[in-house]
């Protein structure tokens, strides 16, 4: 038994497990050690493909593993971290009807459900080989995560205080509790529903260094770390928002 043809399995075990964990900090309110777990998740899913054809390990076990584990860690825990947010945000509210506070938490696991339609559509989906149809799980996570955190004061979090910082937060509080939770939940929607689009979507995979061939990413990758590092955890929110505009404006050759 070779043991490299076990690496990227053990390197989509490790994005599994960061998924786990980020579940279990997500719904303990720790949104800063979730946020860390499931870019840990992405880091992870990025190298085990390429780890598979360095090695040439690719197999359809490999396969279905990496889709099971990116429906954990890219489709359940946001899912649940935008479920604690909103159970949290909707604890604050005195509804008329105990009714109303459960609607408004339902609609988190929209992320979750479109997240495994995306994954089963691209599995089976022979246009995707290069490019994307819809939002790749990976980004659509990122977004809410980040998002999400920056929603919330980073001082409740005791395992990264002070990390990050952002005013968003205190204008989110300044909101009515259901005007937040509307726009929370009208956003959940909107953003899980571009997951199983027909938009076509770039990849950031880079076969060759040449400018030409890669501007679109060259060009993204750039913009994303200046929204960064002028904006901390917020840039990676934007950067996203970056991405599927760009996608929707840019015009193949």
């Amino acid at each position: 038994m070779k043991l490299r043809k076990h690496i990227p399995n053990a390197l989509t075990c490790a994005n599994l497990l960061c998924g786990c964990y980020a579940c279990i900090l997500a719904l303990d309110g720790h949104y800063a050690g979730a946020m860390w777990m499931i870019f840990a998740a992405a880091g992870f899913d990025f190298v085990d493909g390429l780890a598979a054809r360095a090695l040439n390990a690719c197999s359809p076990i490999g396969k279905d593993l990496d889709s099971l584990a990116d429906m954990v860690s890219f489709g359940v825990a946001p899912g649940m971290m935008l479920f604690d947010f909103i159970d949290r945000t909707q604890k604050t509210v005195d509804w008329s009807h105990p009714v109303c506070g459960k609607l408004f938490l339902s609609v988190a696991l929209a992320i979750p459900v479109f997240s495994a339609l995306r994954l089963a559509k691209f599995n089976n989906d022979a246009r995707q080989h290069t490019s994307f149809i819809g939002l790749p799980v990976p980004a659509h996570a990122i977004f809410w995560v980040s998002l999400l955190y920056i929603l919330t004061p980073s001082a409740a979090d005791p395992l990264f205080p002070g990390w990050f910082g952002s005013d968003l937060s205190v204008y989110a509080r300044m909101m009515p509790p259901v005007a937040l939770l509307s726009g929370i939940d009208a956003l959940a929607v909107g953003a899980s529903l571009l997951l199983v689009s027909e938009i076509p979507m770039f990849s950031l995979k880079i076969k060759s260094t040449g400018w030409k061939a890669n501007r679109l990413q060259y060009l993204f990758l750039l913009a994303a770390l200046g929204l960064v590092m002028c904006f901390d955890v917020g840039g990676f929110t934007a950067a996203i928002v970056l991405y599927v505009l760009l996608s929707i404006f840019n015009k193949p050759a």
